[in-house]
């Protein structure tokens, strides 16, 4: 399973509108390359197609080429451009991150555990009336992941189960960078030295 987690740290809001403009062109080029992208979380920011984090599982029949994707969109990236929301804001350069996750899904397909619950609503007759909520547990971290976002109980399920990995392949990585002072951390800062990535303008375009 390759998963690909994008941050904008504890930036302003001009770093989440950074991070949705990236997550837009994240959507454009995997769909070109015949890379399915589907989208597991999203946590949004106070303005529209802005996000503090975005993570996505990524797939296709030719897996090198599914982690060269998502390997691409690794590093501190920057986006160059005047503030969208602060006019004569001298600040121009808005960071963001991202992180690739690799994991081997049915190593922990024994450890994971699911529970249906009825599903909370704002109402109506069909609300409440199906177990279509689902809650992942991981026995050996604790993890627990509850999902009611979709429709069926196997979306929903497929979905919580897919979170649960992210956030074991999270504790992984974390793990393997302990000791090497990783140069950033998710949710938590971006590094502003050398960008993997840099975008240009309002309509982010990148410079080569």
């Amino acid at each position: 399973m390759i998963l690909l987690q994008l941050s904008s740290g504890q930036g302003p809001l001009e770093c989440c509108k950074a991070l949705g403009l990236a997550f837009a062109q994240i959507l454009k080029e995997s769909k070109s390359q015949g890379i399915v992208c589907e989208t597991l979380e999203l946590t949004p920011a106070e303005k529209q197609t802005c996000y503090k984090s975005v993570v996505v599982k990524l797939s296709s029949p030719d897996i090198q080429a599914t982690k060269q994707f998502a390997q691409s969109w690794q590093g501190a990236m920057l986006w160059v451009c005047e503030s969208q929301f602060r006019p004569n804001h001298r600040r121009k350069n808005w960071f963001f991150s991202g992180q690739m996750y690799e994991l081997d899904e049915h190593q922990f397909d024994a450890e994971i555990t699911f529970q249906t619950c009825r599903a909370s609503g704002a109402g109506g007759q069909h609300v409440n009336k199906t177990d279509s909520a689902v809650r992942a547990t991981h026995a050996k971290t604790g993890i627990s992941v509850r999902v009611e976002s979709e429709r069926s109980q196997h979306a929903n399920k497929k979905l919580a189960r897919a979170l649960v990995l992210q956030k074991l392949a999270e504790i992984q990585q974390t793990q393997v960078h302990a000791q090497e002072k990783s140069r950033w951390q998710q949710h938590q800062k971006v590094e502003r030295g050398d960008p993997m990535r840099v975008f240009k303008g309002p309509k982010f375009v990148a410079k080569h």
